[in-house]
């Protein structure tokens, strides 16, 4: 399945393509509902320390037997912005610890470390049904202090967050819409970027038709 015709356009995209063999997404899930969950098989696929091995092992890993030391550790070794992003989005907005961690590691110091505590604010924001906004609404303040940071995938990853937050539903299309102005008024130029590209979309009118169309 690998492709490496596509190394260089994953290169382009940021994507550390050290030990890739290009295989596609849509081909990786595919091959994963054959495997089936296999928990054991997981954590060979990412000993491999192979790229796309390790892509499979967050669509193969079982979240009801995730443990914190397990997210910590898997966390801690991500190095490439799609890793970080398939197993926060495959597997550990399933557990149980979805929020712990999302609070944690917003704080840590390594790029892709952070960057899952910010993404998991995002993806939670679609798949956490059960969470009310005032949950939401604690990662505000983890939002606007850590805006300043200026390394590319941890302010994108903040501004992810800020958006899909805000378009969850109206108070908190509302809310995202007034934290992003006072992060705009920060003296920093990564905040300014973050609150221009999430005021753009937070405000668009065809984003608010698709939260009333959501939300009735």
């Amino acid at each position: 399945m690998g492709r490496p015709d596509a190394i260089p356009f994953m290169t382009k995209f940021g994507i550390n393509t050290e030990n890739a063999y290009g295989v596609s997404l849509p081909n990786l899930r595919r091959l994963a509902k054959i495997i089936g969950k296999d928990h054991n098989l997981a954590h060979q696929l990412w000993e491999t320390e192979i790229h796309d091995a390790r892509l499979l092992a967050s669509l193969v890993a079982e979240a009801d037997k995730v443990t914190k030391t397990e997210m910590n550790n898997w966390a801690k070794g991500f190095y490439s912005w799609d890793v970080c992003d398939q197993f926060c989005n495959n597997l550990f907005v399933y557990t149980p610890f979805t929020y712990d961690k999302a609070i944690e590691w917003s704080g840590k110091k390594p790029e892709y470390y952070k960057r899952a505590g910010f993404v998991l604010m995002a993806v939670s924001a679609v798949h956490k049904k059960n969470w009310d906004d005032e949950t939401f609404h604690t990662f505000f303040p983890i939002i606007k202090s850590e805006a300043i940071d200026d390394r590319n995938f941890v302010k994108k990853a903040v501004n992810w967050a800020l958006r899909q937050i805000g378009k969850r539903n109206y108070q908190l299309n509302k809310n995202a819409i007034k934290l992003a102005k006072e992060i705009q008024l920060l003296d920093s130029k990564s905040a300014r970027w973050i609150a221009k590209d999430a005021l753009r979309e937070l405000t668009n009118p065809q984003t608010i038709s698709r939260i009333r169309a959501k939300c009735g």
